[in-house]
C-alpha cells in the first residue's frame, strides 16, 4: 500500500511547536491554568479546554483559592468514572512556585474506596460534609445518590467541580443535570465545570440555556494547546471507505509502525460483523503471526512479516480475568514512559476519555459516531506530546455505500454523518477568527501580524497573533453584534452554530450532491434558518450577524484548507510549522483582493469536502450516492420561501428595487421565486397567525 492510500485527509493542520503550553509561570501554572485561575473569583466557571490541556491541576489551583481565600466551607471533586479520581490524588504544588499543597485525606478520596456507588460511599460523603475536612473525590453516580439522600440545601457554601461536564445533560431523565439546575436554581455553591469536548450540537444540551448563561467560560483553544507543544507538529484528519469486511481493509489505513488505538464498531452498528471477538482476531491475523500471550501483561504478541513483534492490547475481548489483566498493565505507571511497552491497542467502549498513553500517533475508528463529543474525546488521545512522536492523525474507516443494500439510506446517512464532523473537527482544530467590518476607520489590531508589507488601510487584512493562535480579519459589509448575547456566541460559540449547521441533513445533503444549487440557499436561507431556531431570543439584526461570522469562519476554513491541500505545503514531506491554515487564509484573502461578506456567502461550503470524497470514494458508489439524494429533491417548503421573501425585502432596501425573476444572477432569480411563493403561501393560509 502507499503511504496516499494510508491516509487521505480531509484536513493537515501544522503547528510551531513553541513549548509554550508547557512552560509554567512563578506559580507553577502552565497558560491554560494561569487563564482559568485569573477567574478564580467567579461564582460559576466553566473551562473549554482540550485533553491533556492540564484541566485537573487548574482545578486544583482555584479549589485552593476558594477555601482558603474566598471562604468557601469545602470542596467536592465530581468525576464521571473511578480511574479518572486518581488525577486528584496529592499533588506539592509549593514545589513549583504555587502558595499551598493539594492534599485529600485518602479516605475522602472515594474513587479508590471498594464497594459500590450507592451505599456506603454515599454515607461516606454524608460524613465528610458534617466533617472539618476540606476536599472529597466521588464518582457522579455517588454525588447523584448523596444529592438524593441529604437534598441540595446540605451542599450550601461549597464548591462543586464536575470534571468531564458533558456527561451532564439538561435531558429530564439526566439526575446529575437536574440537581445541577437545582444548586444554580438556590445560588448558594460555586460551581467549576470543566470538558475537553463541549458540544451542546450533540443530541441533548448539556445546560439550559438559562443556567449556562450564569457560567463565565474559560476557553484554551485546540491550538493553543497543540501549538504550544515541544514535539508533536502535524495533525491530519481524514475518512477513508471500505467495501466488504472493514477487517479486510484495515490495513489500507493501518501502518504497523504506528503506536495506533484501533476502536472496532460497536456490535449495533452497520458496521459491525455482530462478531466482536472475531474481528479483533481478523485484525491480528491481517497483522501477522500470532506468538501466544505475554503472561505478564496479558497482550497479544504478533510477529510481522519482517520479523519484528507487534505487542497487541485486546479490550474487546469480556473474559474479566483477561481484560482487568491487560486494563491494569495498560495503567501500569511504571510504563508510563516507555514507549516500547504496548504497540497497538484494540478497544470498543474503552481507551476513550480519560485514557492516557502519550504515545498514540493514530487512532484509528471504524464505524460513524453519532457523538462529536466522543469523536473529539477519541482525537484527544492521539494529540498528547510525546519525545520523537511530530505526526498524528485520526481516521474514520467508513463503510462506502453499496446501492444493491437494502440499508443504502442509512449508509449514504452515515457517510454524510462523517464528513460532518470532520468538517467541525476542522473548525475546533484551527485558529480563532475575529470578524471586523472593513470601513475608512478601520485600523490594525495590537498585536497581530498583517504579513509582508503590514497593515494597507486601502484593502481588507487579515492579521494573525501567533501567540494568542488568532485571527484579525476584516470583511467588507459584515454586520456586527448589537446585543451582549450575540456578540458573545460570536467569540464564544461560532463552532455550536457551524455544528447545528454541518450536521442538518437537508443542508450537507444539497451542499455535496445538488448540481443545481445556489449557495446562497445554505448560506443565507438554511443557516439563517438555524440560527433563528437555535436563539430566538436574539433580534434580527442580531441574528444575521452571528449568520455572516459563523458563514465566513466556515467558508474562510474551507478555502484555507483548499489551498493548504493543493498548494505548495501540499507537496513537501513536512510542511513548513505553522503555515499550512494560516497561509492558506493569507492567500485566499489576497486572491479574492477585497473579502466582502456576498462573495463569501457565494461560496459552497462543502465544496471542498466534496472534492475530497471524490478522491476517496468509489466513483459508481458516488453516483448511487447522488442518485439516492437526487431522487429526495422537494420543491420550496413554506418555511424556505418566507426566508427568501425576507432576503428578497432587505435586497429590496439596499437596491431600491425587488429582485427579478429574469435576472443573470441565480441568487436573484432564487429570491424572486421564494418572494412568489411566499405569496402563494400566504394566501392558501399556510402560516400561522
Amino acid at each position: 500500500m502507499t503511504d496516499d492510500k494510508k491516509s487521505v485527509p480531509s484536513v493537515s493542520v501544522s503547528y510551531a511547536r513553541n513549548g509554550s503550553s508547557t512552560k509554567a509561570n512563578a506559580l507553577g501554572m502552565r497558560p491554560m491554568q494561569e487563564r482559568a485561575y485569573e477567574r478564580r473569583g467567579e461564582q460559576y466557571l466553566l473551562i473549554k479546554s482540550p485533553p491533556a490541556s492540564g484541566k485537573s491541576r487548574a482545578l486544583m489551583f482555584i479549589a485552593l483559592d476558594k477555601l482558603i481565600n474566598q471562604g468557601l466551607k469545602q470542596a467536592i471533586i465530581v468525576v464521571p468514572e473511578k480511574s479518572i479520581g486518581a488525577s486528584f490524588h496529592d499533588e506539592p504544588l509549593t514545589k513549583y512556585g504555587f502558595w499551598a499543597d493539594w492534599t485529600v485525606a485518602p479516605k475522602w478520596n472515594l474513587c479508590d474506596a471498594p464497594g459500590s456507588d450507592n451505599g456506603g460511599k454515599v454515607n461516606s460523603l454524608g460524613a465528610f460534609l458534617d466533617s472539618d475536612d476540606k476536599v472529597l473525590v466521588c464518582t457522579h453516580a455517588t454525588f447523584r445518590f448523596a444529592v438524593d439522600k441529604f437534598g441540595v440545601e446540605k451542599f450550601d457554601g461549597r464548591l462543586i467541580a464536575v470534571d468531564e461536564f458533558h456527561h451532564v445533560s439538561a435531558d429530564p431523565d439526566s439526575k446529575l443535570g437536574q440537581h445541577l439546575g437545582s444548586f444554580i436554581a438556590r445560588d448558594k455553591v460555586h460551581v467549576v465545570a470543566m470538558t475537553g469536548s463541549y458540544f451542546r450540537g450533540d443530541a441533548v444540551p448539556v445546560l439550559a440555556p438559562q443556567d449556562e448563561a450564569k457560567f463565565d467560560p474559560v476557553t484554551y483553544t485546540y491550538y493553543e494547546q497543540l501549538n504550544g507543544y515541544e514535539y508533536l507538529k502535524q495533525l491530519d484528519i481524514g475518512y477513508f471507505f471500505y467495501s466488504g469486511s472493514y477487517a479486510d481493509d484495515i490495513l489500507s489505513v493501518l501502518d504497523p509502525n504506528e503506536k495506533t488505538i484501533i476502536h472496532i464498531p460497536s456490535v449495533n452498528s452497520r458496521e459491525s460483523t455482530k462478531d466482536k471477538i472475531r474481528e479483533v482476531e481478523h485484525i491480528i491475523e491481517a497483522l501477522g503471526e500470532w506468538q501466544g500471550i505475554d503472561p505478564a501483561t496479558g497482550f497479544q504478541l504478533v510477529k510481522r512479516p519482517g520479523g519484528k513483534v507487534l505487542r497487541i492490547a485486546d479490550l474487546v475481548d469480556d473474559d474479566p480475568a483477561k481484560r482487568d489483566k491487560v486494563s491494569a498493565a495498560l495503567k501500569d505507571p511504571a510504563q508510563k514512559n516507555n514507549r516500547d511497552h504496548v504497540d497497538i491497542i484494540i478497544a470498543l467502549g474503552m481507551a476513550k476519555e480519560g485514557f492516557d498513553w502519550i504515545w498514540c500517533e493514530h487512532a484509528l475508528t471504524v464505524g460513524y459516531r453519532s457523538s462529536l463529543t466522543e469523536i473529539v474525546q477519541i482525537i484527544g488521545r492521539a494529540t498528547r506530546d510525546a519525545p520523537g512522536k511530530i505526526r498524528a492523525r485520526f481516521t474514520n474507516l467508513i463503510a462506502e455505500p453499496d446501492a444493491s443494500e437494502e440499508a443504502v439510506t442509512e449508509a449514504v446517512n452515515d457517510t454524510l454523518k462523517a464528513i460532518a464532523a470532520s468538517l467541525l473537527m476542522e473548525q475546533v482544530l484551527a485558529p480563532r477568527f475575529n470578524f471586523t467590518p472593513k470601513n475608512p476607520q478601520s485600523g490594525p489590531v495590537e498585536g497581530f501580524d498583517y504579513g509582508e508589507g503590514g497593515y494597507d488601510p486601502s484593502k481588507g487584512n487579515v492579521g494573525f497573533n501567533e501567540q494568542t493562535g488568532q485571527f484579525h480579519i476584516e470583511i467588507k459589509g459584515l454586520a456586527e453584534p448589537k446585543s451582549k448575547e450575540a456578540a458573545r456566541i460570536c467569540t464564544e460559540d461560532l463552532n455550536e452554530v457551524i455544528a447545528a449547521f454541518v450536521q442538518d441533513k437537508t443542508t450537507i445533503e444539497r451542499g455535496l450532491f445538488d448540481e443545481e444549487l445556489i449557495p446562497e440557499e445554505l448560506t443565507q436561507v438554511r443557516m439563517g434558518k438555524i440560527i433563528k431556531d437555535k436563539y430566538p431570543e436574539l433580534d434580527e439584526e442580531d441574528q444575521e450577524a452571528v449568520r455572516q461570522h459563523a458563514i465566513a469562519a466556515l467558508n474562510i476554513t474551507q478555502k484555507a484548507k483548499e489551498i493548504a491541500l493543493t498548494g505548495d505545503g501540499a507537496r513537501d514531506e513536512q510542511p513548513s510549522a505553522n503555515t499550512a491554515l494560516i497561509d492558506g487564509v493569507r492567500r485566499f484573502a489576497m486572491d479574492v483582493r477585497e473579502l466582502d461578506i456576498d462573495l463569501i456567502d457565494r461560496i459552497n461550503p462543502f465544496g471542498e469536502a466534496y472534492a475530497i470524497l471524490a478522491k476517496t470514494m468509489n466513483e459508481d458508489s458516488l453516483k448511487q450516492v447522488r442518485a439516492a439524494i437526487a431522487a429526495k429533491r422537494t420543491s420550496l417548503t413554506p418555511e424556505d420561501a418566507k426566508e427568501l421573501a425576507v432576503r428578497a425585502s432587505r435586497f429590496k432596501k439596499e437596491r431600491s428595487r425587488l429582485p427579478s425573476i429574469d435576472a443573470q444572477d441565480p441568487w436573484e432569480r432564487r429570491m424572486a421565486e421564494g418572494a412568489v411563493a411566499f405569496m402563494r403561501f400566504k394566501k392558501e393560509g399556510r402560516y400561522d397567525g
